[in-house]
Parts: C-alpha cells; sequence; structure tokens
C-alpha cells in the first residue's frame, strides 16, 4: 500500500491547485498572456450570525508565494497527464511568483465584500495562486472569527484552545491554536502549537487517569503529588459532587504540605448548577482560591448563556465547536480577477456580481475613536480623514517587511476590536456594519458594467 509522506516537499506545492488553475495558465501561455493581473479576494456575504470578520491566514500565504515552484517530482506527474505541452511544462520548470500583495494585515477587522487581500503578477503566477489563498484565508478568518466570539461571550474569563483532538485534520488543528490566539484565548493544549507559536500550554487530565486507578481519591492525590503547584483534578469520571468532595480532602492535604490546588474541571452534566455546588463546597472548606473549570462542548452560545446566569465559573475549555466554527464551517470566500493588462473587468452574474480595479478600503472612525464606517474605493484614491487598511506584504515575489510576531498580531486584534461597537459583536442577529462604495469606485463600475453590456 502507497503511503503519502507526512510533509509535502515545497517543490510540490506548486501542484496545491486545481486542475483549472494550470489547464487555463497553458491557455494563457500558448496566446503570450503574461500581462499583470490583479485579482481580488473578499467574502460575499457574513456567515451565520456574523457581525465581523478577524482577518487570519496571511504568513501562510506569504510563505507559499515565496517559495512556489514546480519541482522535478511535480514536472513528471504534469507530463504523465497528457493534458500539459512540453512547452509550458518547461515554464513551468521556470516559474517562480515575482508580483506584489497587498493585505489587510492578521488580526485586524474587515467586513463582508472588502477585499481583504490583493494580489498583482503576470495573470499565470496570480491565476495559480487562488486555491492555496482561498484554502488558508478562508479556514483561519473563520477559526480567528469564531475564537473571538467565544473570548466575547466568556466576558473577561479565561477561555483555552482544547479542539486538537476533533479538529479536521492536524494543520487545522495548528491553524486553530494560533488562530485562537490571536483572538484572545489565553493557552492551548495543542503541545507542538504551544512549541511552535509559543503559545502557553494548558492541560488537566483525562478520565482514564481516573479509572487507572482503584480510587478516585487515590488518583487525585497521586496527580497532586506529581505536579503540587499545576494541579487541576478532574470531577465527572464517576460522580461529580462526590469527585468534589475528594477534591478538598486533596486539596486540603496539599495546603499542609505548602501547596495550593489550582482548579478543578467539570466536564459534562449541568454546568450552571454543578459550578455552583461546587464552588459552595469548594468554599466552605476555605479553598476560595480554587478556580472551576469547564469544558465539553462548549462554544460562544453556550458561554454567553453561562456568564449571563451567574455560573461561578472562572476558565472556559473550548474544543470541538470552536475548532471546526460548527455553526459557520464555510464561507463564501471568492478570489475574482478584477484588471488585466491595465483593463478593469468585473463579473456580472446574477447573485455574483463584484466591483472592478485595484481597491483600497478606507476606514472611518467617530470623535470616540470608535470605527464609524468603511468605505472601498480605488487603490489610488485617498479619502481624507480614513485610514487605508491594505497594506504592500509583497513585493518582487519577496516580503516587504519583516513577519510581525504572533503577540504583535494578537494586540493589532484587541486593538481593533476595542474600537468596534458591542451592537456589531451581538452573538446572534447582529446588524451590519456600514460599509460603502466610493463615488470614484461606483463610477467605476458602471463604467466597466456598460462596456460589457454593449460587446
Amino acid at each position: 500500500m502507497n503511503r503519502p509522506p507526512p510533509h509535502f516537499a515545497s517543490q510540490d506545492m506548486g501542484l496545491f491547485t486545481d486542475l483549472y488553475e494550470l489547464t487555463m495558465g497553458q491557455a494563457f501561455f500558448s496566446q503570450g498572456m503574461l500581462a499583470p493581473a490583479t485579482f481580488s479576494l473578499f467574502i460575499r456575504g457574513y456567515p451565520p450570525n456574523r457581525g465581523y470578520l478577524v482577518s487570519a491566514g496571511l504568513e501562510d500565504v506569504l510563505d507559499h508565494l515565496e517559495a512556489l515552484s514546480f519541482g522535478p517530482a511535480a514536472l513528471e506527474y504534469l507530463d504523465s497527464t497528457g493534458i500539459f505541452t512540453g512547452d509550458y511544462l518547461r515554464f513551468l520548470a521556470g516559474l517562480r511568483f515575482t508580483g506584489t500583495v497587498r493585505a489587510i494585515p492578521e488580526g485586524r477587522l474587515f467586513f463582508a465584500d472588502e477585499p481583504v487581500l490583493e494580489v498583482t503578477g503576470p495573470i499565470i503566477e496570480a491565476q495559480l495562486a487562488e486555491t492555496f489563498i482561498i484554502n488558508q484565508i478562508n479556514l483561519q478568518t473563520l477559526l480567528a472569527t469564531k475564537a473571538a466570539r467565544c473570548v466575547w461571550a466568556a466576558e473577561g474569563r479565561a477561555v483555552s484552545d482544547f479542539s486538537a483532538r476533533r479538529a479536521q485534520g492536524t494543520d487545522a488543528a495548528m491553524k486553530m491554536a494560533r488562530c485562537s490566539y490571536i483572538a484572545g484565548f489565553q493557552s492551548t493544549s495543542n503541545v507542538l502549537a504551544a512549541q511552535r507559536y509559543g503559545i502557553p500550554p494548558a492541560g488537566t487530565m483525562a478520565h482514564s487517569f481516573i479509572s487507572s486507578f482503584i480510587s478516585e481519591e487515590e488518583a487525585f492525590q497521586v496527580y497532586a503529588d506529581t505536579f503540587p503547584d499545576r494541579a487541576i483534578l478532574l470531577l465527572d469520571t464517576y460522580d461529580t459532587l462526590q469527585g468534589a468532595e475528594k477534591a478538598v480532602r486533596v486539596a486540603q492535604k496539599m495546603e499542609e504540605q505548602g501547596h495550593r490546588l489550582v482548579a478543578v474541571r467539570l466536564d459534562s452534566g449541568d454546568f450552571g448548577s454543578l459550578s455552583r455546588r461546587v464552588r459552595r463546597m469548594l468554599d466552605q472548606a476555605g479553598l476560595d482560591y480554587v478556580k472551576i473549570l469547564a469544558s465539553g462542548g462548549l462554544d460562544e452560545f453556550e458561554l454567553e448563556i453561562l456568564v449571563r446566569a451567574g455560573a461561578p465559573i472562572d476558565l472556559f475549555g473550548v474544543g470541538t465547536k470552536a475548532g471546526v466554527s460548527a455553526d459557520a464551517p464555510w464561507s463564501d470566500m471568492a478570489y475574482k480577477l478584477v484588471c488585466y493588462d491595465g483593463r478593469p473587468v468585473m463579473k456580472l452574474s446574477e447573485g455574483k456580481i463584484y466591483r472592478p480595479g485595484a481597491k483600497q478600503v478606507f476606514r472611518l472612525m467617530d470623535t470616540g475613536r470608535m470605527f464609524s464606517r468603511d468605505i472601498i474605493g480605488t487603490a489610488d484614491e485617498e479619502p481624507p480623514a480614513a485610514a487605508p487598511l491594505l497594506e504592500y506584504v509583497m513585493a518582487g515575489g519577496s516580503r516587504a517587511a519583516p513577519s510581525p510576531s504572533l503577540g504583535e498580531i494578537r494586540e493589532r486584534f484587541n486593538q481593533d476590536f476595542a474600537c468596534l461597537d458591542p451592537r456589531f459583536k451581538a452573538l446572534a442577529n447582529a446588524p451590519h456594519y456600514p460599509v460603502a462604495a466610493s463615488p470614484k469606485l461606483e463610477r467605476l463600475t458602471a463604467r466597466v458594467q456598460e462596456s460589457i453590456s454593449t460587446e
């Protein structure tokens, strides 16, 4: 049985594209169409209940574009399909991305229909990048936005990423850890992600640890002895309240030895009722410093209910539903040609019309330094008193500046999120943030639309 290698060679990543990107490329090549093209990436409409989107995935896109190539194995495979000419394959052998990328930086907020990224380069290069760009930015924007909603619902309580085992593959699990940290999670259970991205690792114990001992209390005591300064005890293997009683006894022994139990964890049942009863037991035993962690089937909707009901839960472990953005696992993200060889172009299909030409997004602030509205304009205009969001991040196929740290991206998110009116952060039925096209872009759109209709 043939097994794929655990990691893809960088020279094979040129093949991570849809077949039609390559066949279109051969047609362009045969016609000598190598002029510059601009493609714009945007989400046509909000996923359910979303009132904003968090930019994420750009760093992976830039890595991919800098390394884009077709190695011998990739070219041999393409040749074996019988689809491509020898001249085109020789062209691909020397192909590298030489274009420009302008993008809304990771961590910043953006809204439906706004270009989050624009690629300009020889049309074959820019076209071949489509599949990877959508794949990365679509997923990571969904995950970062879902995580931001969880943090908002938690109202200051710490949230940790517990999603690795239920994420849809190892790459998605790594992306979730990174995206959730950008959006305000405090830690991750994913140790590889913690190591790679510099995120604090977090974890407790599994039910298998408890059941491997003769008694629950023995399991608690062994764990506390092993980790006297970071023990969190899982209460619900058998009976949650009886488990809490045993945890109290272990915590009191820890105090006698100069240590403190960090927290107890609830992983099933009625979190509201159980957290109150467990909190009362801990407080009555003089263990008011022991925190309560809840995990198991949580996302922003459950967090909002628990927090608004006053459940005495200090920490949340959020896994499955957040790690797959369960209520909104996809978006209508599109990567569309908006200009070729200096000629603005657009699509007129019903329900899929988009505006032509390279663009810029301008953000206006009110007198209180809160976001007021956004204007989508042409790339060469400069509305007064508005900050442009799209920045040059790649020129001539290379990064335009060193990559920001994950901490810097996280702070960028915090600053933007603080400037967004809370009504747009509502978990359900959030109003649409005001976004409009500039008069100049409207005139360009009308002119291009008219030229198409008269052809």
